[in-house]
């Protein structure tokens, strides 16, 4: 069959080592960026806007990356843009001490990250329609070990080598990511119909994706205002080093990279896509409520692990719904849409913690993010069951073909 050919046929293996590479390039400064600029003298409220421009620029660039790459066919050069504007931010970070330059060469990470509507698009299309849970199962796993990776090693290099060296090694890591690029395998319909005005309207009217795209606003800010945000901050006030803060990073990404196995690829057929979103709000948001009456850092690395898994089961089942029931010819519109709209909770997370670290505290702040997270579970059990299609488990939301693994 079609299902069982395709990847073979498409250097899956390169496609996914070059996606590692490319999260790895980006998250290398996540786990100490917040307190290095705070040590240059940043503000909360400005430390967080810095963090946040990363997801700003996400949502302005998205939706059109989307729209010019479902109208040009050419997924493979948005990769290799988004690899070499991932190396110009960590090369640029590591030249300047200014923090208005920062704040922009972090919306030229946002730039980078907007690629990844074509690394999802290009992927899937290696895949049969029903498999598209599963392909977004196993491209999130690389995403996360990316990020984990990049997290664990920005960390120790830095605790080593000082600040700077974390942003060395994620441009040099880019670099690696570009020549691999080369290499990876184009694919597209030669009988699709480019994108139109009237179908970029009717993506954006989609009654799914905008649900799925709301609830990712809330997931993406629960997420940027803790471990990608001002947890490390946190970790900091009970004594921990800048390696520990990589380790923690580590620890909360880990799990979200198994989960993203177990959710995208088993768990969403066995108790359906509804469900294992739900219980994903529920571990982050409740374990973000945990941060602030945490008086160790090995309890909190425990929590934010538990909170990690949360994420993994989230993340890749919202971004499979974006697009699964979507034509071929309007699926990277439909996640340029999603991953835009989902760069609104990347922005306003972090600046919401930070303007709370300056107006209330950080633990404040902590406690309101992890009670949205609780209340998003909530509405999510509300607005998935009105969709079609969604929340009974079904051998549609994994596929069947193991030989795809």
């Amino acid at each position: 069959m079609r299902s069982e050919i395709q990847p073979a046929n498409y250097r899956v293996p390169l496609f996914c080592a070059v996606t590692l590479l490319f999260w790895f390039s980006m998250y290398t400064c996540v786990p100490i960026l917040t307190a290095y600029v705070e040590s240059m003298g940043a503000s909360n409220k400005m430390a967080g806007l810095i963090v946040g421009m990363y997801g700003l620029s996400q949502m302005l660039l998205r939706i059109p990356v989307g729209i010019l790459s479902d109208r040009i066919h050419k997924r493979k050069l948005f990769i290799m843009i988004g690899l070499l504007f991932s190396t110009l931010s960590g090369a640029g970070i590591l030249l300047t001490h200014d923090l208005n330059w920062i704040l922009f060469l972090r919306v030229a990470a946002g730039i980078a990250a907007s690629t990844w509507v074509d690394f999802t698009i290009l992927f899937a299309s290696y895949y049969a329609n029903d498999e598209t849970t599963r392909a977004m199962g196993t491209i999130a796993v690389y995403n996360s070990l990316g990020q984990m990776l990049g997290i664990l090693c920005g960390g120790w290099f830095a605790d080593q080598y000082g600040w700077e060296s974390a942003f060395l090694i994620g441009a040099a890591v880019g670099l690696v990511g570009i020549a691999g690029s080369f290499f990876i395998v184009e694919k597209f319909d030669d009988q699709a119909a480019p994108i139109t005005l009237q179908g970029i309207q009717e993506v954006a009217s989609d009654r799914t994706l905008l649900t799925v795209s709301f609830l990712s606003i809330l997931f993406q800010m629960l997420t940027f205002a803790t471990v990608f945000g001002f947890t490390p901050v946190f970790a900091q006030s009970l004594g921990a080093t800048k390696l520990d803060m990589g380790l923690l990073t580590f620890c909360s990404t880990l799990p979200t990279a198994l989960a993203s196995w177990i959710g995208g690829r088993h768990l969403a057929r066995k108790l359906g896509e509804r469900r294992v979103i739900i219980l994903g709000f529920i571990l982050s948001g409740l374990f973000t409520v945990f941060i602030p009456f945490t008086s160790s850092l090995w309890f909190l690395i425990v929590t934010q692990s538990l909170a990690g898994f949360g994420r993994g089961f989230t993340s890749p089942v919202l971004m499979s719904l974006c697009i699964k029931h979507m034509v071929p010819e309007k699926r990277a519109t439909a996640m340029g849409f999603y991953q835009a709209i989902y760069g609104l909770g990347m922005f306003v997370g972090p600046l919401f913690m930070g303007a709370a670290g300056d107006w209330l505290t950080l633990r404040e702040g902590f406690v309101i993010v992890g009670l949205l997270g609780c209340v998003t579970a909530l509405l999510g059990q509300v607005m998935l069951r009105k969709l079609p299609g969604i929340g009974k488990s079904s051998s549609i939301a994994s596929g069947t073909s193991s030989k795809n693994a």
